[in-house]
């Protein structure tokens, strides 16, 4: 035992990390931000697994086996939250306001609007480009391996995300260049889709989600903060009404809540209630994560689902989703926890944490080319084609490997995974932003040079 705690130390203090908490070290972690990229990172982590859990465990979907029936590990509240993809994309949306809006309402809340407006404005504009550049990199390096063949063997799969999100090869490359254009496009207009990167349909309402902060911010900007969170508050739940008219009533409520907890942030209540967070942090963490382990089928099946679900009927607005509803209120309660929490807050800006925040996005573009590609492969290279029946209809496909492939092939796979998203996040992104600056330079007219003709003095 004492083994393990000297060797726990040393760890701790080869990272620069402690888990405890002085006087200092509670008000470092309280104007500490660094955590919402820790968060960041354990939401990309977990979309990937809802994946996984789509392709391989689908079982996990449902909270049990059949009405009342028993339920497995994996599919009680909190375990289950390895297959809660659209909770963990909640989170995205909730850190996207919080973080977009983090500087305007600091500049804001210090009498500086003009200085928060043109950081504001400045932001959009950056957050637009960085969006849209790396993903469409993204969807062309996926459409031209699919000319190659690169998602056959996921094709013909019994994996159920793997071989329903797998596209086929253009018939021509005159008509494949069409079919880019064509997703590239659409990953971009109502009700999103992207054949050679399901995954992208969430951003979309990501940059949705940063016009939101946009809109909201320059309309509140001059008001006192009491009043601009009660203005937020009336924006949260007013979007229930209008936000299903821009395809997701779910996306507003996300956004600003993030507004709301960036005001929090700034606020004194985090360092008034530190000394307590203690006490009320685990049960509001524990509550958090159980609204968003809420299954998005047969919700009546398990009897603490089937409360939840009674629920809903009582308290959610007339356009609310409740296969949403409450992952989406869990996403942002979890966010709440963590800012009220300074030991949250501290552990979540460990450097593991971070690395994950910093490869974040890479890893939300990249996994489901890899996994259609290279996990496919590794899986199902070695299988034989058989006949499967689905649905009443039979098919020719790779049946599912044994445990003890998945336990070889699974750490393989991660490897890899991880070292692409690492390159990808230091030799790629960056010229991302060379791109997103230059564009600014030459569209705020920062690299305009002198006019052709002198300036009239008068």
């Amino acid at each position: 035992m004492s083994a393990t705690v000297s060797l726990v130390s040393n760890y701790a203090e080869k990272a620069n990390w402690n888990p405890s908490l002085n006087e200092n070290g509670y008000k470092k972690a309280l104007q500490d931000t660094s955590w919402a990229d820790g968060l960041r990172g354990i939401a990309a982590v977990f979309v990937m697994f809802s994946h996984m859990v789509l392709a391989f465990a689908r079982w996990i979907i449902i909270p049990c086996h059949g009405k009342n029936g028993p339920a497995y590990l994996m599919q009680r509240p909190i375990f289950r939250l390895v297959g809660q993809g659209a909770a963990w994309v909640a989170v995205f949306i909730t850190l996207s306001g919080f973080v977009n809006s983090l500087k305007p309402v600091k500049l804001a809340r210090a009498g500086q609007t003009e200085s928060a407006l043109s950081n504001l404005a400045l932001g959009s504009f950056r957050r637009s480009f960085r969006l849209v550049l790396p993903a469409t990199a993204a969807t062309i390096l996926s459409w031209f391996i699919t000319q190659f063949g690169a998602y056959d063997t996921a094709q013909k799969s019994d994996a159920y995300w793997l071989y329903n999100t797998s596209p086929k090869p253009s018939s021509s490359w005159g008509t494949a260049l069409g079919d880019l254009v064509h997703a590239i496009r659409t990953t971009w207009t109502y009700n999103p889709e992207n054949p050679y990167d399901q995954p992208q349909w969430a951003l979309l309402y990501l940059l949705q989600g940063s016009m939101f902060v946009f809109t909201a911010l320059l309309v509140t900007i001059n008001l006192a903060p009491r009043w601009r969170m009660l203005t937020l508050m009336l924006l949260y739940f007013w979007s229930f009404n209008w936000g299903i008219k821009l395809g997701d009533p779910m996306v507003g409520i996300n956004v600003f809540s993030g507004i709301m907890f960036a005001e929090l942030n700034h606020s004194d209540f985090p360092r008034r209630f530190a000394r307590l967070s203690p006490f009320f942090a685990p049960p509001l963490l524990v509550c958090a994560l159980v609204l968003m382990s809420f299954p998005s089928q047969f919700q009546d099946w398990a009897p603490w689902s089937d409360f939840l679900t009674q629920w809903f009927w009582k308290i959610a607005p007339v356009n609310a989703e409740m296969m949403r509803f409450w992952p989406t209120l869990g996403a942002q309660m979890l966010t709440f926890t963590i800012i009220m929490s300074p030991h949250l807050r501290h552990l979540l800006s460990h450097r593991w944490f971070l690395w994950l925040g910093k490869i974040s996005f890479p890893l939300y573009l990249l996994h489901g080319s890899l996994m259609r590609s290279v996990l496919a492969w590794l899986l199902f290279s070695r299988q034989k084609l058989t006949e499967l029946e689905e649905e009443g209809q039979k098919h020719m496909r790779y049946p599912l490997p044994g445990v003890p492939t998945f336990m070889v092939v699974m750490p393989v796979f991660f490897v890899i995974l991880f070292a692409a998203t690492h390159f990808w996040a230091n030799k790629v992104e960056p010229y991302f932003g060379v791109m997103t600056k230059t564009a600014e330079d030459v569209m705020f007219g920062k690299s305009e040079k002198g006019t052709a003709l002198p300036v009239r003095k008068d």
